[in-house]
């Protein structure tokens, strides 16, 4: 160990951290606390203490602790043209995004309303049958029959959706969705007359829309559906509306904290809470009577109350009662059952992703005939992947970075067999990995194979057609701050030889429609399409990164996804969850409701034996011969951002061989004395100086852009003008206005562990300060020690704390629906 900044390089090799040696400020935009772990409550009776913490949380920068960074609403700032004579307007990939989002509501609710209404007699029968029975009924009540009873209507054309316009040159940033300045000033005029921030305005005007003033004047708490703002706020607004008519009592007041809190409770990641947990809560706001506010939630629309029967594991499920079996209703009530309160939209999504999955499940042909191809393809490390997915609709697939080589494997077998396939990332960088990956298995399957290549047939284009290197680079060219522009190429991001997305010929398939972002995917501005009925125009999906799936995510892959395809969800089960509500990866597994395949195959090397000993709950000494991985102690706060600027600037550039550009900073929160803020602001002063006249920023700096809540992608500052400040992410030009730049951009080189999740670089400098001591989980420590490729170093302040948190701090435990809706609808594996 050493503790001589001028001597970081040269600290010896660490064979595991040696012994030596959070605060949380109140409000959304202070910058005091930095526990990564103290994020949204995980009960909404901790939000008191915890709700508002300035830390990295779950939800990534989408929270409502962090209002500074969360992206409302995000609709495009505009279409972007495609450098053409015949330009024309084109959606932005956030009102896309959002537009799939309010379609796929829209069709689960139309479902749902239609299972929960009467079922009338008939009701079931369409076409002819249902237009007899309409003649029938007429004819019996006097009336005269539909003429079209008797005529054969014409068949009403079938539109196909059109193709997604996809724009690979430019990212249009995400902006609001315009309010009328009249609305806003409306709305001005209610929120000075109660004393709450004017500027408010036009968030209060887009979120309540139509009518906001008036609104606000009959319920002033419905000021809490702004983000940021607490219900002791929204006490003070309405006191100063109302006068002697405001009171803890007011049932107006029950309702929207019951709303404010289930919201607090999603940011956290859970899907719906236990009655007895939010009555706690309410009774903690000073609500008299936490039932009554329930029931006015509920009564309003804005809750659903559900009630899951409690089975102990491993029992079977209850038998249906017989008709004949008087005592069969009486033993059926007194099955053990738990009362859960969830808002309408995680609810239906949730009971949505159930559904899917079924049909995922069970729509695959038993019998097609292909079960000798897929055999005889199953060779290798993937061989039981390949296996598994050759009988099974749904499969579940766990390992480390290492096993991503598995389930490339399995796309180029399936695309080699005539598949349409699609491989899905969390982040950009993931899917120039992946998109690597793919092109070696290719290549490694066309070596091995006899006569002529599969891939070569019209509709299958690989990498090397697309611009891909000959495998995939290794050294300090991979990094997310200077990305491999071959690689870039083979991943289909931007900037191919031919112009083309992916860099392919004009009626090829290249990767730009095999490997994709989920977000991409699902805003259709990446992947294969959609055909006639919105359905994906793929065989077989394949998501990587699966535990950053949400559950409004994965319901919208899932039905999307069209009768016979398959669902591979693959992913590394020891990473943090994902920043929206849900923990669908980890439900999925607790279910065994489909086939699961480990991987067998270890990340190499000394960070991956340490990383790899963290999943298992052990702090192991690894031999580091060649400084892979390296321990700097450090004493207080001062001394930590010292010793991290030293590592990126001088240190680890000249030791290891890794530029500055290309190793990451990763730190547990965003205020505190080490936090990414503080951080960063030293890394500019060193890195990058310049005085931030653009709104903060200048040329060269190293930026996190979030285009929505949960989402962060790197890039780098290009200039700014009077459209607003032009970034450069992935490969692909991103132009923020200038109004949008404090919520959606922060300088990037100290990220969080949510932040960075899903993403790898050369080098990482982990730096963990006294005050995070009590919120180190291991899944945080594990995410954030795995995010280095090459060199690993780790600024320890936290003494006993970081082998106590591997050994004994699990993930926070989230509460959701959906193990208990599958079992419902899909027998448990053998």
């Amino acid at each position: 160990m050493t503790t001589d900044p001028a001597a970081a390089e040269e600290t010896e090799p660490v064979t595991g951290p040696e012994p030596g040696g959070p605060g949380a400020g109140p409000g959304a935009e202070d910058d005091g606390g930095s526990a990564d772990g103290s994020r949204a409550p995980a009960g909404p009776e901790d939000e008191a203490a915890a709700g508002a913490t300035d830390t990295d949380t779950d939800s990534g920068e989408g929270g409502a602790s962090e209002p500074e960074s969360e992206s409302e609403g995000p609709a495009a700032d505009g279409a972007s043209g495609d450098g053409t004579a015949d330009t024309t307007a084109q959606l932005s990939e956030a009102e896309a995004e959002l537009a799939a989002q309010r379609e796929l509501r829209e069709r689960i609710e139309r479902r749902k309303a239609e299972k929960a209404g009467p079922v009338q007699a008939g009701a079931r029968l369409s076409g002819k049958a249902a237009d007899l029975l309409a003649a029938v009924r007429a004819v019996e009540s006097g009336g005269k029959p539909p003429a079209s009873v008797f005529t054969e209507p014409e068949p009403a054309p079938r539109r196909s959706a059109p193709e997604p316009v996809r724009q690979p040159q430019v990212m249009p940033s995400a902006t609001p969705a315009p309010v009328a300045s009249e609305a806003v000033d409306t709305v001005r005029a209610v929120l000075v007359e109660g004393g709450a921030p004017e500027a408010l305005a036009a968030q209060v005007a887009a979120v309540l829309g139509e009518g906001a003033d008036a609104q606000l004047r009959e319920n002033p708490w419905q000021l809490l559906r702004v983000a940021g703002v607490r219900p002791e706020q929204a006490d003070g607004f309405a006191r100063a509306l109302l006068g002697a008519e405001c009171g803890p009592d007011d049932e107006r007041r029950g309702g929207a904290v019951t709303v404010w809190l289930l919201e607090q409770a999603a940011l956290a990641g859970h899907t719906a809470l236990e009655a007895q947990a939010l009555h706690a809560a309410l009774a903690q706001r000073s609500v008299p009577d936490p039932d009554a506010a329930v029931q006015s939630a509920l009564a309003e629309g804005d809750a659903l109350v559900f009630q899951d029967a409690l089975d102990e594991p491993g029992a079977p499920p209850a038998p249906a009662p017989s008709e004949d079996d008087g005592e069969g209703e009486e033993g059926e009530a007194e099955r053990p059952v738990r009362v859960l309160i969830g808002l309408e939209r995680y609810a239906l999504a949730e009971e949505s992703l159930a559904d899917g999955l079924a049909r995922v499940v069970n729509s695959l042909p038993k019998e097609d005939g292909s079960a000798a191809d897929w055999e005889s393809a199953a060779t290798g490390s993937a061989a039981e992947l390949i296996r598994a997915v050759a009988g099974h609709g749904l499969v579940l697939h766990t390992g480390g970075e290492a096993s991503r080589a598995e389930p490339a494997a399995l796309a180029a077998t399936a695309r080699s067999l005539g598949l349409r396939v699609c491989a899905a990332a969390h982040t950009p960088d993931g899917r120039r990995r992946f998109a690597a990956l793919l092109a070696s298995a290719e290549r490694a399957g066309r070596g091995a194979a006899s006569g002529p290549d599969p891939l070569s047939a019209p509709g299958f284009g690989t990498e090397d057609e697309t611009g891909a290197p000959d495998g995939p680079h290794h050294g300090t060219g991979d990094g997310p701050g200077s990305p491999a522009r071959a690689q870039d190429g083979a991943a289909g991001t931007h900037g191919g030889a031919s112009g083309r997305p992916g860099g392919g010929q004009p009626g090829e398939a290249g990767t730009h429609e095999t490997v994709t972002t989920v977000a991409g995917l699902l805003a259709g501005t990446e992947g294969p399409g959609r055909d006639a009925d919105g359905m994906l125009r793929t065989d077989l999906l394949v998501v990587l990164d699966a535990p950053q799936l949400d559950v409004e995510s994965a319901a919208m892959l899932a039905e999307s996804l069209p009768d016979g395809a398959r669902l591979v969800l693959s992913g590394d089960p020891g990473v943090l969850w994902s920043a929206g509500p849900g923990r669908v990866f980890a439900d999925l597994l607790a279910a065994r409701a489909c086939p699961q395949v480990a991987s067998r195959t270890p990340d190499p090397g000394p960070i991956g034996e340490l990383v790899s000993g963290i999943g298992i709950g052990e702090l192991n000494q690894v031999a580091a011969p060649g400084k892979e991985v390296v321990i700097v102690p450090v004493r207080d706060a001062g001394e930590a951002v010292h010793r991290t600027v030293q590592l990126i600037a001088d240190s680890v550039p000249r030791a290891i061989g890794i530029p500055a550009e290309q190793t990451q900073v990763i730190t547990p929160g965003h205020g505190g004395a080490v936090g990414t803020r503080a951080l960063n602001t030293a890394l500019k002063e060193r890195l990058n100086p310049g005085p931030g006249r653009f709104g903060g920023f200048d040329p060269g700096d190293r930026i996190a852009y979030s285009p929505a809540p949960g989402r962060t992608v790197p890039g780098q500052v290009v200039k700014a003008d009077a459209d607003g400040l032009h970034l450069e992410c992935a490969g692909a030009a991103v132009v923020v206005p200038k109004e949008r730049v404090e919520q959606t951009v922060r300088h990037g080189w100290a990220l969080t562990a949510h932040q960075a999740v899903g993403a790898r670089w050369p080098a990482a400098v982990v730096v963990l300060p006294g005050d995070a001591a009590q919120a180190l989980t291991r899944p945080w420590i594990y995410t954030a020690f795995g995010r280095a490729e090459q060199h690993l170093s780790v600024v320890h302040g936290v003494d006993q704390a970081l082998p106590r948190a591997v050994a004994e701090v699990a993930a926070k435990p989230r509460t959701t629906r959906l193990p208990a809706l599958l079992r419902a609808q899909v027998p448990a594996a053998g």
